[in-house]
């Protein structure tokens, strides 16, 4: 299991979401993906992209304007 940090901050989007999916590309089932973004959209989109791929969306936390989403990859075959 590898845990990888992905700095979105900054961008808009889908700036955030092209960045989790070339993560995901590199990622194994059971690595986590720790997006760190400053665009809202994140929150919709990463669950939306979660329920499409079947990978679970552990946690989304908002600290003065700052999300951490953390994803679990469980949909790689």
């Amino acid at each position: 299991m590898v845990t990888v940090n992905i700095d979105s901050r900054g961008t808009a989007c889908p700036g955030p979401l092209t960045d989790i999916i070339r993560a995901y590309k590199k990622a194994s089932n059971g690595d986590i993906l720790v997006v760190m973004a400053t665009d809202p959209g994140i929150k919709a989109d990463s669950k939306s992209w979660c329920d499409r791929t079947k990978n679970q969306l552990v946690d989304v936390k908002e600290k003065n304007g700052e999300y951490t989403v953390t994803i679990k990859i469980t949909g790689k075959s």
